[in-house]
């Protein structure tokens, strides 16, 4: 058996795919299968199981992941006259036996990379393929047999010991419904003399003279036949070309391109992009193979120097500071191989449109497919790319530390052309873990992955893509010398605010990079009917409570409201739903709006999550169908590229202009102090003066300020479109009137209805819940706020029957007493 990198860019290779023809068998049983796919998406197809996202579906379905299960097909005849033939599989999830017309040919142990057979000369006659895919269960414990790994040192689940999806074995915010499964391409190559094994471009830019440089690395594999030829390799980028001749199995080309265009993170440049071609020849000119990617010209390096604050952790793209406005991503789909090109583009744009500029993919995840790096190149998105490595110690023992290292050789190439990469990070929780979580005693000495992030993967790093930084984990310090979660060093993660504390607390801190913070809400109510059909929305129901997966969470979601609103009865769901979408946004809003007031110290904030993977009570900003949650439309409030806030500094209410755009902004800022009636009790303008990419600020005047601890007066601070609320106490105590509002509803030139509501008095945190007007119906707006006068329309699409009846029932807003519902007019 041999293996490498399993791309297919050789234009000149008779390359079959193997994606049809496929059939999945246990115990005698067989139905279609479908490659790429997984056993439980076949298994669903046929109708074999129910839908393991609906009810609690799940655990009738947990067997799937416990079986061995077969795929087979067989091979057409198929005469070539090429010297080689190699059986390709881009992605196997996960352990497997792989014969061909009865004899074994290869095994597999890593979900994470792709492995190459020579069946050369196997194909003469029709042949049986079949690939065994062993329970992953079975398969970890054994390993953990074999290292002699205890479970009070290593945990109780499988996810250390197999190199695997490691939340597909459930996280807090996902089902356990471990798959396995042909999850990428397969294909047969026939090929001859040598063909390109691997392809490094390592791009650079000098930002002085505009000169982009590219020098491309290549691998290459010949057939025993072309040990002797002599080969050349030709670049082609931007106009400009290059050839080298090869020497043995290697080869580095080099070209320039003059006056490259710079790729720059949306919100401060464009992307341009430029086709990089490689083609491997014979001296005679006979072409053997081609490699096309498109690739970026872009300087980026990560800032960690010591300054007074401590270590920063900063963002520099061609010369340019970065406050890095992100998101988590995880797995949109617990099932790999159903995400789609146009999925990833659809889940991206909504990042996209929430004005983020950062994504990090998790390291409890995968590595995402190439069209999820392109589509991140296409519009302007910086990806920080964990390493596989989440919440656990893991083993550096063999055999894993050689997949380990196969693994990230090959995707640290494969993902390399990226413009959009920006980081490689080596691990999720696992130094912080190791410091704070109880690991140190029970492994007693024993090996926990420490050497994977600091001696390993960077050692990767530099050998396979030396233009990038890496850094060794998330949260990181950046060395032991300080505690890995430290605020004043590197990046950190808050989660005491969540589990333990109130979001109040995120004023505490001023870190140099938030990582990970985060709080739940419920997905769209339309979720929830879909996903629990039948049953009655209670918040602790039985379907509610299945699909709400973190430990104590409904617990941590009503001590966490408790704290801001009286929390609702039991049988009053739609109150619940509101109110814990509405803390959610005042959590993520209280963080943010801070951090961003405090650049340069604090150079970013990726929030945990962007998306689910399922229907749940998560902290998603996208729902698991796809719904944009309130939340949602906060965070295009928050990382607009201007926000107005007011915080205190030294104890005293500051108006804040925070600037992320390259022009200057100075705003007259219109502040009033308000009655809870709707009387301005004082006003004033209030210049302020933003530098580009800066800002500023100026304590709200004596005469402005409202009483101490009062519950009836409130700040308003309105400037070129945006508005900023400060309320002395929180929204417990104040005295909120019942809100009166009217409601019309009329037809929008553009065919979309428009929900027009105007406030007779204060009317906070007003939302339009559109799914409950139909299951695709989206709003243009999320949670706002109108003061007493002031009107509002919304727009809604994908309503076919606008009625404002209906309308006026799903429009929510804060109460005196903490409770929702429509008013009389």
């Amino acid at each position: 058996m041999t293996t490498a990198q399993a791309g297919n860019d050789d234009a000149s290779l008779d390359a079959v795919p193997l994606n049809a023809g496929w059939t999945l068998r246990h115990q005698g049983e067989a139905l279609p299968a479908r490659v790429p796919g997984c056993v439980h998406t076949d298994l669903l197809a046929a109708g074999v199981i129910p839908d393991p996202y609906l009810s609690g579906n799940e655990l009738e379905v947990d067997w799937v992941g416990r079986t061995d299960w077969v795929y087979d097909t067989v091979l057409p005849a198929r005469g070539t006259g090429h010297e080689r033939t190699d059986l390709v599989f881009d992605g196997l999830d996960t352990i497997t036996q792989i014969s061909l017309g009865g004899e074994v040919i290869g095994r597999t142990a890593n979900m994470h990379r792709g492995y190459r057979f020579d069946v050369t000369g196997r194909l003469a006659a029709e042949t049986p393929l079949s690939v065994l895919f062993s329970c992953s269960y079975d398969a970890a414990e054994a390993v953990r047999e074999r290292l002699g790994a205890t479970k009070e040192a290593y945990g109780q689940d499988p996810r250390p010991f197999i190199r695997k999806m490691a939340s597909a074995y459930g996280w807090d915010w996902g089902p356990s419904l471990p798959t396995a499964g042909i999850w990428k391409d397969a294909r047969l190559e026939h090929w001859s003399t040598a063909r390109l094994a691997r392809v490094r471009p390592l791009v650079s830019v000098d930002t002085t003279t505009g000169t982009g440089r590219v020098e491309v690395r290549v691998d290459i594999e010949r057939t025993a036949p072309g040990t002797a030829r002599e080969l050349a390799v030709d670049l082609r980028v931007g106009g400009a070309s290059a050839t080298v001749a090869v020497e043995g199995d290697t080869a580095v080309v080099v070209a320039e391109v003059a006056d490259a265009a710079l790729w720059w993170p949306r919100g401060y440049g464009e992307q341009p992009l430029y086709d990089c071609g490689i083609t491997l020849r014979t001296a005679d000119g006979t072409v053997l193979g081609q490699w096309a990617r498109r690739i970026g010209f872009r300087d980026v390096v990560v800032d960690t120097r010591a300054d007074e604050h401590g270590t920063g952790f900063t963002f520099v793209v061609n010369g340019e500071r970065i406050f890095a406005r992100g998101v988590n991503w995880i797995p949109d789909d617990v099932f790999p191989s159903r995400v789609t090109a146009a999925r990833y583009r659809e889940r991206l744009t909504q990042a996209v449109g929430a004005g983020v500029d950062t994504v990090r993919v998790w390291g409890g995840g995968i590595f995402e497919r190439d069209e999820f790096y392109d589509a991140c190149d296409e519009l302007g998105l910086m990806v920080w790319q964990d390493f596989l490595f989440a919440c656990a110690a893991y083993p550096e023992e063999q055999p894993i530390r050689g997949e380990v290292e196969a693994e990230a050789r090959e995707n640290v190439a494969r993902l390399m052309p990226h413009p959009s990469l920006v980081l490689w990070n080596g691990n999720n929780e696992n130094l912080w873990g190791f410091r704070d979580w109880g690991w140190e005693k029970p492994l007693a000495g024993d090996s926990w992955g420490e050497g994977y992030y600091l001696g390993l993967l960077p050692r990767v790093v530099a050998d396979i893509d030396p233009t990038r930084a890496y850094w060794a984990g998330s949260p990181w310090s950046g060395s032991w010398e300080h505690h890995p979660n430290d605020p004043a060093h590197g990046v950190v993660h808050s989660w005491d605010v969540w589990n333990t504390t109130d979001y109040t607390d995120y004023l505490d801190d001023v870190p140099r990079f938030v990582s990970e913070f985060g709080w739940q809400a419920p997905p769209a109510y339309a979720t929830l009917r879909r996903a629990l059909p039948g049953e009655e929305l209670v918040a602790d129901s039985p379907g509610m409570l299945h699909h709400q997966k973190a430990d104590d969470g409904n617990g941590k979601l009503e001590r966490g409201l408790a704290r801001h609103f009286a929390v609702p009865a039991g049988d009053d769901f739609d109150r619940w739903h509101y109110l814990m979408q509405v803390n959610q946004v005042r959590a993520i809003a209280t963080g943010i709006e801070h951090w961003r007031s405090h650049w340069p110290v604090c150079a970013g904030t990726i929030v945990w999550q962007l998306n689910d993977c399922w229907p749940v009570t998560s902290w998603a900003a996208v729902d698991g169908d796809a719904r944009l949650k309130p939340l949602w439309y906060e965070l295009r409030r928050l990382y607009a590229d201007r926000l107005l806030t007011i915080q205190r500094r030294d104890g005293v209410p500051t108006l804040l202009a925070v600037n992320q755009s390259k022009e200057g902004w100075r705003p007259e800022v219109r502040l009033r102090r308000m009655s809870v009636t709707g009387d301005v009790l004082a006003e004033a303008r209030v210049p302020l003066s933003a530098g580009a990419r800066g800002v500023a600020g100026q304590a709200v005047p004596d005469a402005l300020l409202p009483g101490p601890g009062s519950r009836t007066e409130y700040l308003v601070a309105d400037a070129d479109g945006l508005r900023a609320l400060h309320f002395p106490v929180r929204d417990l105590e104040f005295a909120y009137p019942d809100p009166a509002y009217e409601v019309a509803v009329a037809e929008l030139p553009d065919g979309a209805a428009g929900v027009t509501v105007t406030a007779r008095t204060l009317v906070r945190d007003l939302l339009l819940q559109a799914d409950r007007l139909a299951p695709d119906a989206v709003a243009d707006q999320g949670l706002f706020t109108l003061l007493p006068g002031e009107s509002a329309t919304i727009r809604v699409s994908g309503w076919a029957a606008p009625d404002r009846a209906a309308a006026r029932a799903a429009l929510f807003a804060v109460t005196r007493s903490s409770t929702v519902g429509p008013v009389s007019d």
